[in-house]
């Protein structure tokens, strides 16, 4: 049992209302919020190992194929493994929107609220390097929290925006084959993993929620192409955010329709699926599927429309003996790799692609991410030992026999950069990121 829980009562509006909702389940569902929260992980399908979950791991997440679920005690966000994109940390029933979504290589996917970047690297990974996600957070922090953790999983073919969805929907009306939207809402499905949000919790706040939600639906509906889907999520169960938002948006808009789900322990046979904690192992967590009727194509993007890397860059490149993706354009100083570029002239950019390297003078000097990409550079690697890893993710130089620019690994997954001179390896691993307290 979690005593901070049970000390912070529910609030009286809500547990009128859902005991509207569930009638004879409402004392399961009470009793439930007051064992202890489950956690859960993703492993990351490209990295070493991934066919085997982290030590930690406990039982299967039934919905989503690299889902496991994590004891409350593990420790695993402060490891070794979880620095170098092995996997990231997230609830089970957070697992289920970018299951639904479903994203297939070449797709265009747009996740309009993304941070802090779950269900983007879910779906990310899930495009395995083909096609192109946008993640979008109006937030500027929340934003640089999201641009960090895509580039840790390794997801080379992503754009990082920071705009409002209007913003966006009308830069590029009808360009994606999925858009989700994760809305804001009123936080209900985290009264028991952060009891402190009872007290934050009104009836008229929730209210304030779904007309924010609304706007936002509105935006998203104009994103996805005809054919397309856009999937739609809360972690709440309140219906006027959940149900009544999807049924008063179908009224609004008759080009779309729900779009049924069928995955392991989540049967959404109109299109809706909600996580309660009696009932599913997780958190609380709603999720819809809509379709757009009709079949459109999306726009064509041309990667010409940004700045090409000049003769210089690539001279500097192709003489670096690194071997990391070609560059296709430039991101202020940074040459980068990616498949296609929208239009982006107004839009708050701070990611594009696959950072891969800048050119000092004639020198190319590799960029952080392109170690981290989930097509691993054929570079030479000096493997770590288990103390050299620690020193090296602390920001500390480590011995080794290689000469110039070296992947450093541990237990085969690559952790970052390092340039051997002389039987020691000078360390590369970007100062921000520097960590002496991790573990193994």
């Amino acid at each position: 049992m979690d005593g901070n829980a049970v000390s912070i009562p529910l609030p009286e509006a809500f547990l009128k209302r859902t005991g509207e909702q569930l009638g004879e389940e409402l004392l399961s569902f009470l009793e439930s919020l007051e064992d202890k929260p489950i956690r859960g992980l993703r492993m990351n399908p490209f990295r070493a190992g991934a066919e085997k979950p982290f030590r930690d791991a406990g039982r299967k997440v039934l919905w989503c194929r690299d889902g496991w679920e994590l004891p409350a005690e593990s420790q695993a966000g402060v490891t070794a493994a979880h620095e170098a994109g092995a996997f990231y940390l997230q609830e089970p029933c957070a697992m289920l929107p970018g299951a639904v979504m479903a994203a297939r290589p070449g797709e265009r996917i747009l996740d309009l609220c993304a941070a802090p970047g779950g269900k983007s690297t879910q779906m990310g990974l899930d495009l395995a390097g083909e096609g192109l996600l946008i993640s979008n957070e109006p937030i500027p922090k929340r934003a640089a929290v999201l641009s960090r953790n895509l580039e840790r999983m390794g997801i080379p073919n992503s754009i990082v925006t920071c705009a409002y969805p209007d913003a966006l929907a009308e830069r590029w009306p009808e360009a994606f084959d999925g858009v989700l939207a994760d809305v804001p809402c009123s936080g209900e499905g985290m009264f028991r993993r952060h009891p402190e949000t009872r007290r934050e919790w009104t009836a008229e706040r929730a209210a304030g929620c779904a007309a924010r939600q609304k706007d936002i639906l509105r935006s998203a509906a104009r994103l996805v192409r005809p054919g397309g889907r856009l999937v739609y999520s809360t972690c709440t169960w309140n219906p006027a955010e959940n149900e009544l938002q999807v049924l008063d948006f179908l009224r609004e808009h008759p080009d779309f329709e729900p779009d049924p789900f069928s995955l392991p322990g989540a049967e959404g046979k109109e299109g809706m699926f909600t996580c309660w904690p009696h009932r599913t192992r997780g958190e609380g967590q709603f999720t819809a599927r809509l379709h757009r009727r009709g079949d459109g194509q999306r726009p064509r993007w041309e990667t010409g429309a940004f700045l090409k890397p000049s003769k210089e860059d690539m001279r500097a490149w192709e003489t670096g003996s690194v071997p990391t993706r070609k560059p296709a354009a430039r991101f202020g100083d940074t040459l980068i790799w990616i498949p296609e570029i929208p239009d982006l002239s107004g839009i708050r950019t701070l990611r594009l692609g696959m950072h891969v390297g800048t050119v000092q003078g004639k020198i190319f000097r590799p960029d952080h991410a392109s170690a981290l990409d989930i097509q691993a550079p054929a570079a030479p690697a000096t493997e770590a030992e288990d103390g050299d890893a620690l020193r090296y993710l602390a920001g500390e130089t480590i011995s080794g026999d290689a000469a110039g620019w070296t992947l450093v690994t541990w237990r085969g997954l690559v952790l970052g950069w390092g340039k051997g001179d002389h039987g020691v390896i000078k360390n590369h691993y970007p100062k921000g990121l520097r960590n002496g307290k991790l573990i193994l």
